[in-house]
């Protein structure tokens, strides 16, 4: 009890300084003073000082305004296009916080965003005005390996997730950058280098704890409001903050077969073509990827092929793909599994801007190859990469759970990674102009790395979105969490 209440004073003094209305007042300033805010509906709002201060000493953890100490750093997120100020900022320390959290947030109709990782392209993990709610502080994992499951707090990374797994001989898919949020990576999905062999993330996810719209804290299994747990099987944040995933875990070795082959730009038809051929007959455990990208001005075409089961089969699973062709360069070998769930961390790090577009593609016909390696050719190129589905992903049925794209070979990504401003309309311009030639041949897109609007949503859940809106009124009537891809209550 008396390190809760040094806690809440402490945190209630910082609030002070800000607010001299809460307590303690600051020479030159009216003790009426209020905190200027914005409502779920974009209406101008104001918070009184004595408000404020209720809600800060309600926290174990710390609420930062835009005038504290350390606000600026806590208000970033991973994307350095994103530039947002949240009127307020929760960052909870317990399960109890986040239910203050949102309990403020709906008496006082306040814009509300979820940080877990702050891995959202788009921005929806933070807000203009509004209240972020930040779970970066919960982030423990506990490993049960005789039941073969992983207890993960809602804001931790998948970096966290791995390498505690991993202890123990143990996996379960997990994204390509280890500092994503385990939180918003999986209620989309969930796509990463075990999907073809172990489902996505959503596959894998036993249960959860969540903190939904009325502040109520409910456990989602198939035992118990199995509705639930299947809307957060890829529905994403729409039915409240998950303050705690269960997922399954399976043997894994550590170590992979795989690396880069690269080719000529004049070989990429032929080889994608040759891929075509090749892909369905894959077993789940092998992985191909072609990617398009610009080294010194000269563009490059290669594939990312990897074996994530025993490695000392993997050559002989893959020789096909790398006899396709004599490759300009051929880096595969035997490695950590870890190094490769980490090496894109630098290249995608905090800070950068990023610009993404996706879709899903089914088939690499010769129409969809020659539009791909066609119009990769401008003064200015993004850069193009395939994420490996099918497999273990494909042989789920499309409504039993949220996620419904199941019948898709590829996810095709095109971005922009950059670190000057100046180059932000040319760098757009370009991802868009190779996003609108694949376009023809998507079948939806991945919701983690789109922003679209109310209509693109709903056609992309599919027969799947009616469900969801029935959920979303039962769990969310008021449309609290609206700042995802967004379902509007039925």
């Amino acid at each position: 009890m008396r390190r809760r209440t040094f806690v809440k004073s402490a945190v209630a003094t910082g609030v002070v300084a800000v607010l001299p209305g809460c307590g303690r007042s600051t020479p030159g300033q009216s003790t009426s003073s209020a905190l200027a805010a914005v409502k779920s509906n974009g209406d101008a709002t104001s918070l009184q000082s004595a408000v404020v201060r209720e809600f800060a000493d309600e926290l174990y953890g710390t609420l930062y305004l835009p005038t504290d100490a350390g606000y600026d750093a806590v208000r970033k997120v991973w994307n350095g296009m994103i530039d947002k100020e949240p009127a307020l900022i929760a960052q909870c320390a317990s399960v109890t916080d986040v239910q203050s959290a949102v309990t403020f947030a709906r008496d006082h109709e306040l814009l509300v965003a979820v940080r877990g990782g702050g891995h959202s392209y788009p921005g929806k993990s933070t807000c203009d005005g509004g209240l972020m709610i930040d779970l970066s502080k919960l982030h423990a994992v506990e490993i049960d390996p005789d039941a073969r499951t992983a207890t993960v707090e809602g804001g931790a990374l998948l970096g966290h997730l791995d390498t505690a797994s991993l202890g123990h001989g143990l996996a379960t898919t997990t994204g390509i950058v280890s500092h994503t949020g385990v939180g918003g990576f999986t209620l989309g999905g969930g796509m990463g280098r075990l999907d073809r062999m172990h489902g996505l993330a959503v596959d894998n996810l036993l249960a959860a704890t969540i903190v939904t719209a009325d502040g109520q804290i409910i456990r989602a299994s198939d035992d118990e409001n199995a509705d639930l747990l299947w809307a957060l099987r890829g529905g994403g944040g729409n039915f409240g903050v998950v303050t705690e995933f269960v997922y399954r875990l399976h043997p894994f070795a550590g170590t992979v077969y795989g690396g880069y082959l690269e080719y000529p730009m004049g070989q990429a038809t032929e080889i994608m073509s040759r891929l075509a051929e090749l892909e369905p007959a894959l077993p789940d455990a092998a992985r191909v990827e072609p990617y398009l990208y610009v080294a010194d001005g000269e563009r490059i075409f290669g594939v990312t092929v990897s074996y994530m089961g025993d490695p000392a089969t993997g050559e002989s699973v893959v020789a096909p793909i790398v006899n396709m062709a004599k490759p300009a360069h051929n880096s595969l070998d035997t490695g950590s599994y870890s190094a490769w769930q980490t090496m894109l961390d630098g290249q995608l790090g905090h800070g950068q801007l990023n610009y993404l577009k996706s879709g899903f593609i089914n088939e690499l016909t010769p129409q969809f190859i020659d539009a791909f390696v066609g119009n990769f050719d401008a003064e200015t190129l993004p850069n193009v990469w395939f994420q490996h589905l099918g497999g273990a992903t494909s042989r789920i049925d499309g409504d039993s759970t949220a996620f419904a794209h199941r019948n898709v070979a590829f996810n095709l990504g095109i971005d922009s990674v950059f670190t000057d401003p100046a180059e932000t309309e040319d760098r757009i311009a370009a991802v868009r102009r190779y996003y609108e030639a694949m376009a023809p041949f998507m079948q939806g897109y991945y919701t983690n790395l789109n922003e679209e609007g109310a209509g693109k949503t709903k056609g992309n859940y599919g027969p799947n979105y009616a469900r969801l809106a029935d959920l979303k009124a039962k769990y969310d009537p008021g449309n609290l969490f609206r700042l995802n891809a967004n379902i509007e209550p039925a």
